[in-house]
């Protein structure tokens, strides 16, 4: 049956539903390469703590006997990396852990230097060659930088695009829950891999919309957008507590902890050490009594602390006071104390409750898309999550594949102008919702009309000719 003359003749529930499948197949096509990148490389990263663990297996469990003060822990960092400038102290997760020293060298690099107990310096990591950063880096900027962001956000965009119109496409319309809440086995190839793609996207849409939601306050063009909203309509109280394209929100700095370019920004400040120098007549606080302070907190791990002056530095402290941070993934127990400088008393605590409402919200967004926020339950769904949308993509790829004719792309046939028109204002929700899907549809606007018709046979290769 020719199916362009089968979709005029329909009725219009059927030419709807044509419509639909169309716009699902090419969002479909777009978004599988990247499902798949981000399936993977976001399944690798919610195990962060336990692959980090894993990296620094060679500075644990270490004699605790005759162990030094941070503060020489500190000075063995500096002295092994002439020139370094002190970031921030990261106090050991257990008793017989080497301290992590995060420095800022001359070279405009940075390194992760681990002392043990008793004050040698035991190793160093590149921080930007870790495996669970360059894992974040393939998740959210495809090792492109700025454009690697506005091609995941792109994808994230027209994912959600597949998942809505994957999900009309499944409505059951009468039908029992063989082949809707599960798949029919015994019915041939063809009814298999049909059911398996669409009981699948059933079961996943939920939680595949919730984390391409969650994931958008990070996009570059997205992001930016919502912090302008967020500050246009006064919904900002404090510093944001995520990054925006892989870089720090600007005016921001408490994201600098993994902004390398703002902490070298500021390595004019301070002493060698991180310090700053005496007052006249005052002694300034030294790092180990911090150090005491913030361990008796009892903060997540892990738990940084950022001297006076240092470069890059978290937190709102006004660079001349030591500020204490647990930068746990969890966002809920995350937690800042600021402790002045020279007397070593508590100025300011800060908690995840301080924020605003809606930094709050995504907050807990954040939390559930790193797997953070209820522990191995988060990681446990989170796989899951990841497995089905990678079986919904090999599905999905075998449907088209066995269905595609030759020498064409096999798209459904596209609506005339009158059935597009109903479509118009779901249309204008999404673009209005998601810049990038908008500027993807004007431009897939214009290659169709002012291109593609200068071009026949890749118009029709494309299933791109109109029915009459």
């Amino acid at each position: 049956m020719n199916t362009t003359t089968s979709a005029v003749a329909a009725g219009p529930a059927t030419t709807l539903y044509r419509t639909i499948w169309r716009w699902h197949f090419y969002a479909g096509l777009f978004v599988v390469p990247m499902i798949l990148v981000l399936a993977l490389t976001g399944a690798a990263y919610l195990f962060k703590p336990q692959v980090e663990r894993w990296e620094e297996r060679a500075y644990q469990n270490l004699p605790t006997a005759n162990a030094v003060s941070p503060d020489a822990q500190v000075r063995a960092a500096l002295a092994a990396f002439p020139g370094g400038r002190l970031h921030s102290y990261r106090i050991p997760a257990q008793d017989g852990d080497a301290a992590m020293i995060h420095l800022a060298l001359p070279d405009g690099t940075m390194r992760d230097v681990f002392v043990a107990p008793q004050g040698q310096m035991l190793g160093a990591f590149d921080p930007d060659r870790r495996i669970m950063q360059l894992v974040h880096d393939i998740h959210g900027q495809l090792l492109l930088g700025k454009r690697g962001s506005w091609l995941v956000e792109l994808a994230a965009s027209w994912a959600i695009v597949m998942i809505v119109t994957g999900l009309y496409l499944w409505w059951p319309r009468g039908r029992g829950a063989a082949g809707v809440v599960w798949p029919r086995l015994a019915q041939g190839r063809r009814v298999f891999w049909r059911d398996l793609h669409a009981v699948t996207g059933f079961w996943v849409a939920g939680l595949a919309l919730v984390l391409l939601v969650t994931g958008l306050p990070w996009a570059d063009v997205w992001g930016s957008a919502f912090k302008a909203v967020r500050s246009e309509l006064g919904w900002v109280k404090g510093a944001q507590d995520w990054t925006i394209g892989g870089r720090a929100p600007a005016g921001d700095d408490a994201h600098a902890e993994h902004d390398h370019a703002a902490m070298l920004a500021g390595m004019n400040h301070g002493a060698a050490d991180g310090t700053i120098p005496a007052m006249a007549g005052m002694e300034h606080v030294r790092l180990s009594r911090i150090v005491a302070l913030a361990r008796s907190e009892h903060l997540a791990f892990p738990v940084l602390v950022a001297p006076p002056g240092a470069p890059g530095r978290f937190g709102k402290g006004k660079g001349r006071d030591w500020v204490v941070r647990s930068d746990t993934q969890n966002r809920p127990l995350r937690m800042t104390i600021t402790y002045d400088a020279m007397t070593g008393k508590e100025k300011r605590r800060e908690t995840f409750a301080d924020n605003h409402p809606i930094d709050r919200v995504v907050g807990y967004g954040v939390a559930w898309h790193e797997g953070a926020l209820f522990g191995w339950v988060n990681q446990l769904i989170g796989v899951l999550t990841a497995l089905m949308l990678v079986t919904l993509a090999v599905s999905g790829f075998v449907m088209w594949q066995r269905r595609r004719p030759d020498g064409r792309l096999g798209a459904p046939p596209p609506p005339s102008e009158r059935q597009l028109g109903r479509l118009v204002p779901a249309i204008f929700v999404l673009a209005a919702l998601l810049p990038l899907l908008a500027l993807s549809l004007l431009t897939i606007l214009a290659l169709e009309r002012l291109a593609l018709p200068r071009l026949p046979r890749l118009a029709a290769w494309l299933g791109l000719a109109r029915p009459a």
